[in-house]
């Protein structure tokens, strides 16, 4: 640490030369005080020395120990009472750096009694004049200087509380940023993913039939429908994100719901999936956001029973007593039996699950298969 942030802590190069002007101030005042018509002698050393090392404490120590400064132009008003108005800045600058109320308080008694000086007054006048003194040179200036101490500290207060506002600002924009990348990227997932898993299968089942023209014929056709559809969707995504630079073409409608689960179900039949649907409730409405997530469950479930456990039967039961609607798909044992790629899919099923108030459960069967259901309240 430099020397001269150890004399004046957090003191600029304005302030640098703020503190010579105060010097200089000093030495001029004293030295009109201390060569006087009324004194009309050459002072003595004493009053010289003290005059010059009252300058120097000034310079050096009026932020960091003003109390140096202040006990020595009080001893020199005591001792010569032309020299009091070294007291005017000294006893501002206690009042300014100094932050304890019982330093203060002893500091201006120490100053008043130097000022009124009551060994040396005998009528009524002078001690009228005298407490007009200690006003002027003690409580004046030291009010003055906790006004500026306690406005700087404000100032401080406020500053350090609008950048703490502006930091807690940005992290909630931080946070509104990457919840809102998590929902986009989940339902891309759902949305685009369960078409390209679609397309996989069918695209193994044109291998499988590849003696069969008809057959072929109709899978690839079934392969172009769903990448059409993936594409679209995805397209309908990105147009959200461009945000005003959506095209005017570009889809508006509602998302898929709890309606659409047969057509789901029946291109999982077209790709080559064996799927049973149990139990959807017809006529009774539920939520919106209910109904997406209904379809939403559905839809990964298919999709991980496809890529996990290809051939292996897929049974989905929607039911909805009472006030719940609770949704269920489990799959036989096929290949690896449950997923395994580390994907996110159910834990976004789970984060959007939980966000709707309900419950949320997945994991393998003793059978070698995979089951996921979701309980949701309607």
């Amino acid at each position: 640490m430099r020397l001269r942030d150890r004399i004046w802590p957090g003191l600029s190069t304005r302030g640098l030369w703020l503190e010579a002007h105060v010097a200089l101030t000093a030495t001029a005042t004293i030295a009109i005080g201390v060569v006087t018509p009324e004194a009309g002698l050459v002072p003595d050393a004493v009053l010289l020395t003290g005059s010059a090392l009252l300058v120097v404490t000034l310079f050096l120590f009026r932020r960091s120990a003003p109390l140096v400064p202040f006990a020595i132009s009080a001893a020199l008003g005591a001792l010569m009472p032309d020299l009091v108005i070294g007291l005017l800045l000294t006893t501002y600058a206690v009042g300014r750096y100094e932050g304890r109320w019982p330093v203060r308080i002893g500091a201006g008694l120490v100053g008043g009694v130097a000022v009124l000086q009551p060994w040396a007054l005998s009528g009524s006048n002078e001690w009228v004049g005298a407490i007009g003194g200690v006003a002027v040179a003690i409580v004046l200036p030291g009010a003055l200087g906790v006004w500026q101490r306690t406005r700087a500290l404000l100032l401080l207060a406020l500053r350090d509380r609008a950048e703490r506002a502006e930091a807690e600002r940005e992290l909630m924009a931080r946070e509104a940023v990457l919840g809102e990348r998590t929902r986009i990227a989940r339902e891309m997932h759902d949305a685009v993913g369960h078409r390209v898993s679609l397309m996989v299968l069918q695209a193994g089942a044109i291998e499988m039939a590849a003696r069969d023209a008809e057959r072929v014929e109709q899978l690839a056709g079934q392969v172009q429908t769903a990448g059409r559809q993936a594409l679209e969707e995805l397209r309908q995504m990105v147009g959200v994100l461009r945000g005003g630079d959506v095209d005017d073409d570009a889809p508006l409608g509602p998302q898929p719901a709890l309606d659409a689960v047969p057509v789901l179900v029946d291109g999982a039949r077209e790709a080559g999936m064996t799927v049973e649907l149990r139990g959807l409730p017809s006529g009774s409405p539920v939520d919106a956001a209910v109904g997406r997530a209904a379809y939403r469950i559905v839809q990964e479930a298919l999709t991980n029973a496809g890529k996990h456990a290809p051939g292996a039967p897929v049974c989905i039961t929607v039911d909805r007593p009472g006030d719940r609607l609770v949704v269920s798909v489990v799959n036989g044992a096929g290949g690896s039996g449950q997923p395994v790629s580390g994907g996110y899919g159910l834990v976004g099923l789970a984060e959007r699950v939980r966000t709707l108030g309900g419950r949320f459960s997945a994991g393998p069967r003793l059978d070698g298969g995979f089951a996921v259901e979701a309980v949701l309240p309607v």
